[in-house]
C-alpha cells in the first residue's frame, strides 16, 4: 500500500444519515435475518436485507475481488456491487459488514469492500462494519442496550425456529406446512418486537416453548428412517444458501434430513475465545470478566431454547458448554483462528446426537477449515467409526453438478447403511 493510498478518508455513516440512508445488508441466515430486520427497522434504522443471487453476483465479485481471496468476501462483495447497480438512489444507501476483528481473512473484509466500491464507481458510498472488536469507532451505527436485547431475542428465536424446521421439512405430510408454520412465527415475533414485546426472559420462554410444541403438532411421516445430514464449516457457507449453492434444499430434494449448528454455537466460541485467550496467552484480562458476563446472559437463553424441546418429538442439541468439551483430545482450545475448534467441536456433537452423515462446506483455500475440518477427520473416524464425512470445497470455479454428485455418493452411503440396520433388526 502506498503513501497516497494510506491517505484515503473514507466517507462515513453519521449519526445524521441514520433517517436518511437505506443500510443494505448480506443475507446470510434467512430465518435470522428477518428477525435483526424487523429488530433494526423498529430501532429506527431503514434497512434491506440484500435477496439478490445469480450469475450476475459471482461475475461482479471476480471482477473487484481476487479469486485467491476468501470465497465468501467474493460473494458479499459481489452482491454489493450487483444490488448498486440496480438501484436508483445511490446517494442515500450505506452497506453493512461483519468483522470478528481476528486473523481470519475475514477482518479484511471491510477494506476489500471499501476497495471494491472505489474500483466500481461506488467510492462516496459510506461502510458500516458490525463488529465487537472496537473496529470503526465512529460509525453512526450505535449499540444501545435495547437494541442488544432484541438481537439477543432473535438470535434465540431464529436458532430454535431454524433447527425445528430443519427437522420437519423432509418428514412433513403436507407439502409446504413447515415453511407456513415457519413463516408464521417470524411475523408472529416481529409483530411483538415492534410492540416493545418477547425480549425480556420470561416472554423467550415462553415463545419457546410455543414454538417447539407448534412444530411437535405439524402432521410428520416419521415411520421411514431417512439419511440424517449434518453441516459444519466456514460460517457463511454454512448458512448461506448463495454460498452453498441452496445445500439444505438440495439434502430435503434427496429425502435426507438437515440439521445445521445454530449461531449461537459461533456466538459462544468466539466469547470462550477471549477466556481462553487469557488462560493459554496470558491476554486480555479484564476483556475475559466482561466476556464471562455475556456467557451467563447468552447460556440462559441458551438454555430455554433448549429446554423447550423437552418433551417433544425432537431429539434438543447439546449445551454448548458440553459441546466445547467434546473437542478436547482431537484439537487444542488454542486453535481459534476463523472456526477453529467449534468446526471439530460440532463435527463431534453430530456424532452423538445421531448425525453421522456430516457435510464440511468450505470455501477453497480456507486454511483453518482445511487443518480444523479436514485436517482432524481421520482422529473423529477413529472415535467414531461410523462417521460418513465428506468435505466440499465451493469457490468460483467449482460446478453444482459436482459439488451435488459427491453429497449424492455420500448420501448412498448412508442409505445402504440405513438398509443394513434394517436387515438387522428383522
Amino acid at each position: 500500500m502506498d503513501m497516497e493510498e494510506k491517505e484515503i478518508e473514507y466517507p462515513k455513516f453519521k449519526e445524521s444519515m441514520v433517517k436518511t440512508h437505506t443500510i443494505l445488508i448480506p443475507n446470510m441466515l434467512p430465518i435470522h435475518m428477518s428477525l435483526f430486520e424487523q429488530v433494526l427497522l423498529q430501532s429506527g434504522y431503514k434497512v434491506e436485507i440484500m435477496r439478490n443471487e445469480g450469475p450476475d453476483v459471482v461475475s461482479e465479485g471476480l471482477k473487484y475481488v481476487h479469486n485467491d481471496t476468501c470465497y465468501p468476501a467474493l460473494l458479499v462483495i459481489g452482491q454489493f456491487i450487483d444490488n448498486l447497480n440496480h438501484r436508483d438512489d445511490l446517494d442515500k444507501v450505506v452497506c453493512l459488514i461483519t468483522q470478528t476483528g481476528g486473523g481470519c481473512r475475514a477482518s479484511n473484509y471491510l477494506h476489500l469492500l471499501r476497495k471494491a466500491l472505489i474500483k466500481a464507481g461506488y467510492g462516496y458510498i459510506p461502510v458500516v462494519s458490525l463488529n465487537m472488536s472496537n473496529l470503526e469507532k465512529d460509525s453512526g451505527f450505535k449499540y444501545t442496550p435495547k437494541l442488544i436485547f432484541k438481537l439477543a431475542a432473535a438470535l434465540t428465536y431464529g436458532d430454535l425456529i431454524m433447527y425445528l424446521n430443519n427437522k420437519c421439512r423432509t418428514y412433513e405430510k403436507e407439502k409446504g406446512a413447515t415453511m407456513a408454520l415457519t413463516e408464521k412465527w417470524v411475523k408472529e415475533l416481529s409483530n411483538q418486537f415492534a410492540n416493545g414485546k418477547g425480549t425480556s426472559y420470561k416472554a423467550q420462554k415462553k415463545n419457546c416453548y410455543a414454538i417447539s410444541k407448534s412444530y411437535d403438532n405439524l402432521d410428520l411421516d416419521l415411520s421411514h428412517k431417512k439419511p440424517k445430514v449434518g453441516i459444519v464449516g466456514e460460517i457463511y457457507i454454512k448458512y448461506a444458501a448463495l454460498g452453498n449453492n441452496h445445500l439444505e434444499d438440495f439434502l430435503v430434494s434427496q429425502d435426507a434430513e438437515a440439521m445445521v449448528p445454530g449461531l449461537y454455537g459461533f456466538m459462544l466460541y468466539c466469547f470462550w475465545n477471549n477466556i481462553y485467550d487469557t488462560e493459554i496467552y496470558g491476554r486480555w484480562k479484564k476483556k475475559a470478566l466482561i466476556t464471562k458476563f455475556l456467557l451467563w446472559f447468552m447460556q440462559r437463553r441458551e438454555k430455554i431454547m433448549i429446554a423447550s424441546m423437552e418433551g417433544t418429538k425432537f431429539t434438543p442439541m447439546k449445551l454448548f458448554k458440553e459441546t466445547k468439551e467434546m473437542s478436547e483430545g482431537v484439537i487444542s482450545h488454542g486453535t481459534k483462528m476463523g472456526e477453529g475448534w467449534l468446526l471439530t467441536a460440532e463435527m463431534m456433537e453430530l456424532q452423538e446426537i445421531g448425525y453421522e452423515n456430516i457435510i464440511c462446506a468450505q470455501p477453497f483455500g480456507c486454511l483453518p477449515n482445511h487443518i480444523c475440518g479436514k485436517g482432524v477427520m481421520k482422529k473423529i473416524k477413529s472415535l467414531h467409526p461410523d462417521a460418513n464425512i465428506v468435505a466440499i470445497d465451493y469457490d468460483p470455479s467449482a460446478t453444482k453438478v459436482n459439488q451435488e454428485n459427491r453429497i449424492k455418493l455420500m448420501l448412498a452411503i448412508a442409505k445402504e447403511r440405513i438398509k443394513e440396520d434394517d436387515k438387522a433388526e428383522l
